[in-house]
């Protein structure tokens, strides 16, 4: 049985952070590429940010030098720091992992506003 669950999500005013993360489980994470992805209204799932088994990092241009991702292997667990938030980062943000097979979290609220 795989699960992603997601956790950190809310409501934060423009220029605030949040934290999310996305506990794993029924998976060898250590293999498994990890990743988020968001929704907003009215738009296509994009990808937000990825990190790779081995550790390399790679960030949409909308969220590069905001955003960082991380993952704790010990922990089964990945991370997305969300720093100087913008409206426009309002969505549903899903967890995903990827090795020979693919998996997707439920996707947990993220709305920025005043």
């Amino acid at each position: 049985q795989v699960q992603l669950v997601e956790s950190g999500g809310g409501l934060v005013q423009p220029g605030g952070s949040l934290r999310l993360s996305c506990a794993a489980s029924g998976i060898i994470f250590r293999v498994y590429g990890m990743g988020w992805y968001r929704q907003a209204p009215g738009q296509q799932r994009e990808l937000v940010a990825v990190i790779t088994s081995g550790g390399s990092v790679n960030y949409a241009d909308s969220v590069k030098d905001r955003f960082t991702i991380s993952r704790d292997n010990a922990k089964s667990t990945v991370t997305l720091q969300m720093n100087s938030l913008k409206p426009e980062d309002t969505a549903v943000y899903y967890c995903y992992a990827r090795a020979n097979r693919e998996y997707w979290g439920q996707g947990t609220q993220v709305t920025v506003s005043s």
